[in-house]
């Protein structure tokens, strides 16, 4: 039996979206596409009709991820006062919520580490996401030019992820609690009017 186009759409939609929660959660590396076809009750073989490698996946699944982290962002920058958008991200972004769902979270902090290790391909769709995300956050953010405003967000960003990642790896839960929140309160007090 063929399958239409849209079905087709559809399935790749289905384990790209899969495969980016997977990343993130589990680390690419811990992920098998043979584990990952039958968790979505698809054949092993039925992968390589949608990409020609994992790492194609892994690539796709990168834009998904900051696509899926960014929307949820959007949505509750809804709630934010005017001019209270960034102190919003920020504590939204070093929640103890966000902190304990990595494969909901944000991929910058889920998979930096391992994109790093792959071939400029891979990393070149991780480079374009974080520009978007650079855009779409120097509307918030302090700085007298485009130049400085994006530069604040690589700062910003890099060390909120920095952080986030520090409070996921140790086993002491007050030590976790208390890392989120010091790295809360120093970005509020530096980045926030």
């Amino acid at each position: 039996m063929r399958y239409s186009e849209k079905h087709k759409e559809q399935t790749r939609e289905r384990i790209v979206r899969t495969a980016s929660r997977r990343f993130r959660g589990k680390g690419e590396g811990n992920v098998a596409i043979a584990d990952l076809m039958q968790e979505l009750k698809l054949t092993h073989g039925g992968f390589y009709r949608h990409f020609a490698s994992k790492e194609d996946l892994f690539a796709e699944s990168i834009g998904k991820a900051f696509e899926e982290s960014g929307a949820r962002m959007r949505e509750r920058l809804k709630d934010a006062r005017p001019g209270g958008e960034l102190k919003l991200v920020i504590e939204t972004y070093l929640s103890p919520e966000h902190c304990g769902h990595t494969a909901e979270g944000c991929p910058l902090a889920a998979l930096a580490t391992e994109v790093a290790r792959h071939p400029r391909a891979v990393r070149s769709r991780f480079d374009k996401a974080v520009e978007n995300l650079s855009d779409r956050l120097s509307k918030f953010i302090k700085g007298s030019t485009e130049d400085e405003k994006r530069r604040n967000v690589a700062v910003l960003f890099s060390g909120m992820a920095g952080a986030l990642n520090l409070a996921r790896a140790v086993a002491d839960d007050d030590t976790r609690q208390r890392i989120l929140r010091d790295a809360r309160d120093f970005y509020v007090r530096s980045f926030c009017p």
